[in-house]
């Protein structure tokens, strides 16, 4: 089979294709690409997001001045995969998809212009594969095995990318485990386990887990989806059944969770918070609803209790609600929500005050809806 490609790199205003031989077609997008130029307000980077009904993984380009999204190439369909999952490679050589229905991770190899080739063939995984992650090393990728409630952790090869699972994995990790988070540190590991409530919790060396004392932890009905501050003093957790989101304590050394002051905080005025985000400053904490009003919430939090404290305004009613992720620009001022509905919205947020507004242009459409997103800058 051969692969269309979309370039990008020098011709102005044109839109260029080349055919390489591979196992793996790789399509045109059928949506605008903005080609690449020299000037500030056209350069861009790019970034990856899974379309779990197209069965495929779509490039991006994010203008480096606006925010905006062009929708790039998309792989050709695989049926019966469900990619979900989406973890980008430090090198930026490899990205890897979890591939919910066929129980695999697919590993492809990133392109110079960005455009994926699938690298052999998938890798087995635990049943049901949805969050991943990969640590701070870029040495050991981690997947969240939903239906076989247990994390694979695999060895990534430098040079190809090729996954090898270590000894004594999956891991088991409680009822249902959905999304899955290393710190900065890559001491600790933490999955949501939406079925059941709670948070488990693990340390992370050499590529084993081992559970934390008192793990699993409470957090609220539906737990699903968790971030921490950088610093890893705290933890939060957006419930979706019990409307509200958790703050916790994370010891340094053990790793354990104590619920913060006046934790769980409410966020009725929306619509059962699914995402969640710490921004790059590490000064406000981001939560996204399925509502469709009031979808947005903005928190700071007190650095010595972590107690979280709305900002002024918050929550926002932006009128683009989704809750399928809420990812922050690695770059810092913007972040991107996907929506149910086939698009992901953009918003730049105030530096000072956190006070977001919308991308001109967004939402932005991915053709269909979208599962995980990963960004390269």
């Amino acid at each position: 089979m051969s692969f269309p490609w979309s370039a990008h790199a020098a011709l102005r205003n044109r839109l260029c294709f080349r055919w390489a031989g591979a196992a793996f077609a790789v399509v045109a997008a059928g949506l605008s690409i903005s080609c690449g130029s020299s000037s500030s307000s056209s350069a861009s980077h790019n970034a990856y997001v899974t379309l779990p009904q197209a069965n495929s993984v779509r490039l991006l380009r994010i203008n480096n001045s606006t925010g905006a999204i062009a929708a790039g190439a998309q792989t050709a369909p695989v049926q019966g995969t469900t990619p979900t999952g989406l973890a980008l490679h430090s090198s930026k050589k490899f990205l890897f998809a979890a591939d919910s229905a066929a129980n695999s991770v697919s590993v492809f190899n990133v392109a110079g212009d960005g455009t994926l080739t699938l690298s052999g063939n998938p890798t087995a995984a635990g049943s049901g594969p949805s969050g991943m992650v990969l640590d701070p090393s870029g040495q050991f990728l981690l997947v969240a095995n939903a239906v076989s409630s247990n994390v694979s952790v695999y060895s990534v090869n430098s040079g190809t990318g090729a996954l090898t699972e270590v000894s004594g994995s999956p891991f088991y990790a409680n009822s249902g485990p959905t999304e899955i988070l290393i710190t900065p540190s890559g001491k600790f590991v933490y999955v949501a386990n939406r079925s059941i409530g709670f948070i488990t919790a693990f340390t992370f060396a050499g590529g084993v887990l081992t559970p934390v004392k008192g793990s699993p932890f409470a957090s609220g009905g539906g737990v699903s989806a968790v971030a921490v501050e950088s610093g890893e003093h705290f933890l939060y957790a957006a419930n979706t059944t019990a409307n509200t989101v958790s703050g916790f304590a994370i010891d340094s050394t053990s790793g354990a969770l104590t619920a913060v002051p006046g934790s769980p905080f409410s966020t009725t005025a929306g619509a059962g918070p699914s995402a969640i985000a710490v921004d790059t400053a590490n000064k406000f904490l981001y939560v996204a609803t399925s509502g469709s009003s009031f979808s947005i919430w903005a928190f700071t939090w007190d650095s010595n209790t972590g107690t979280l404290k709305s900002v002024a305004n918050s929550p926002f009613n932006l009128l683009s609600a989704g809750g399928l992720f809420l990812l922050m620009e690695p770059g810092g001022s913007y972040f991107y929500i996907g929506n149910q509905s086939g698009n992901i919205a953009a918003y730049k947020y105030d530096s000072g005050t956190g006070v977001p507004t919308a991308v001109t242009g967004s939402p932005f459409s991915t053709g269909s809806a979208p599962g995980k997103m990963a960004i390269a800058h």
